[in-house]
């Protein structure tokens, strides 16, 4: 197989859950039941999905001088995960993640990203100048000017760029137009494009909207609907596959990874897509963020991929 080098530039939280019958609304107080802590945040998810769905990836993080920050250096390097340009802030804490999961599979997160909030250009120089990547990762829980500096780098040497606008947030004009491959889920789609996203035909509609804004391929990924695509002008349509779901957390994260490993082994976007789509729908039957992430081998043992 060939390897193709992967660079996923995003954050590391700690995840504190809490599952319960379900998610409190405003002013409520819900007594939950079991409570775990597990490794996480955007960046941290996606390169661990990557280095398990086989790909070759560097890490590029920053995180605390503290006990969490230790403890997800530690399993990165153990999932291994080029490790070598992840930073660590002596000022700032570690991000956390508060995540309530419901009794269907639902969560409710909020972050806190204490270091992840200072990952400057600064600090993602040295690896884009001593690595020359195949495909470069990025997600929104670092600052935007990171991400910026990041797409226009890779605009600048022909990097394939995958975005990953999650959490939801206004992206600029000039940014889509440097991005080659951008996966929001529904509600990133609605923020991006204006049009409210509830099925499929909503989709096409906030796709054609994001495409229009410069974004060369767009990918929706829809749930249980699976994922549409819109690449030069046609659209394409990936079932997901069905399964029992129980924790739908870090299952986009577990798509976007799987995406850039199939990407990256030469996949053409429809195989790709649909390679992201098994292994998330593996990652939503299992409990956690990173726990939750299979190995090719599962996927392989289940008849899901090749």
């Amino acid at each position: 197989m060939n390897q193709k080098k992967i660079i996923v530039i995003g954050s590391t939280n700690m995840d504190m859950v809490v599952k319960t019958t379900h998610i409190p609304v405003p002013g409520e107080t819900v007594l939950g039941g079991s409570f775990f802590m597990n490794p996480g945040g955007k960046g941290a998810n996606q390169a661990v999905a990557v280095a398990r769905l086989g790909g070759d990836v560097t890490f590029v993080s920053k995180m605390g001088n503290d006990v969490f920050g230790k403890q997800s250096f530690q399993l990165l390097d153990e999932e291994g995960i080029d490790t070598n340009y992840v930073v660590s802030d002596d000022e700032l804490p570690s991000g956390v993640a508060l995540i309530t999961v419901d009794d269907s599979g639902e969560n409710s997160i909020v972050v806190a990203p204490g270091a992840n909030a200072n990952l400057i250009p600064a600090d993602i120089e040295r690896v884009l100048n001593e690595i020359e990547p195949t495909i470069v990762l990025l997600q929104l829980e670092i600052p935007m000017s990171t991400v910026e500096y990041v797409v226009r780098y890779a605009m600048e040497k022909k990097i394939l760029v995958i975005l990953n606008p999650a959490p939801a947030a206004r992206l600029s004009d000039d940014l889509l137009q440097h991005i080659d491959i951008i996966t929001p889920n529904e509600s990133e789609a609605s923020i991006l494009s204006g049009i409210q996203v509830t099925d499929l035909e909503s989709a096409k509609k906030a796709a054609t909207v994001i495409h229009q804004l410069g974004v060369k391929s767009v990918i929706i990924t829809l749930g249980p609907l699976g994922a549409l695509i819109l690449e030069n002008g046609q659209f394409h349509i990936v079932p997901a596959k069905m399964v029992e779901t129980v924790d739908t957390t870090a299952a986009g994260d577990v798509f976007n990874g799987g995406l850039a490993v199939a990407l990256a082994e030469g996949k053409n976007t429809i195989d790709a897509v649909s390679f992201a789509c098994e292994a998330a729908a593996f990652s939503v039957t299992r409990l956690g963020a990173q726990s939750s992430i299979p190995y090719r081998n599962e996927l392989i043992a289940h008849k899901l991929t090749s």
